[in-house]
């Protein structure tokens, strides 16, 4: 049985195409739901699918290791991070090599890096006039958003879009492709 973790920090959409993908494959567990924000509704989708769900604070995360202690507690095949906006430690970077991925709503080495997540990205794609956009799934090192890639996936930027209507053509990418890269990483 391979084991995935996810983290998340907000409403969980991709947390729940995840959940959803897997549902029915009996060699996949998503093992565990954690989240940085205890009112997150990612926890609610965990609970309601009945997967073991829990909140933890920057102390729990960074400096006391619990987050640390459950994650070595787990062994999980898989750490994905579905919309978590914190930077991981390196500890568990070099804890868990190659087995932390991430999502990242634009074509990456571009618009990445500290404070670029969800709207603030779409808005600077569109202010910038890009023609294309996407998602790039790649792992995670003590960088935010440097890791080595594994996967983008492209979209048009139309001229009249607004940042919700690029967010709306992102999130159809991820939660198509999303799940799909996790399933190939786990064979």
């Amino acid at each position: 049985m391979k084991k995935i973790v996810i983290l998340a920090s907000g409403n969980g959409t991709n947390a729940q195409a995840i959940i959803n993908h897997f549902s029915k494959n009996e060699s996949v567990e998503i093992s565990l739901v954690l989240s940085n924000k205890p009112q997150a509704y990612v926890l609610e989708r965990a609970q309601k699918n009945n997967i073991p769900a829990m909140s933890f604070n920057k102390f729990a995360f960074a400096k006391a290791g619990k987050v640390e202690s459950l994650l070595k507690a787990e062994n999980p095949d898989l750490i994905v991070l579905a919309g978590f906006l914190w930077k991981i430690p390196e500890s568990l970077v070099k804890l868990f090599p190659k087995k932390i991925i991430n999502i990242h709503p634009a074509l990456l080495p571009n618009y990445g890096g500290k404070g670029m997540y969800g709207m603030n990205v779409h808005r600077a794609i569109i202010e910038n006039k890009e023609e294309k956009s996407g998602i790039t799934i790649h792992y995670v090192n003590e960088h935010y958003d440097e890791g080595a890639i594994i996967e983008q996936f492209t979209c048009p930027v139309y001229q009249n879009d607004t940042a919700d209507d690029l967010a709306a053509r992102i999130h159809e990418l991820e939660h198509l492709h999303f799940p799909m890269v996790i399933e190939e990483l786990l064979d």
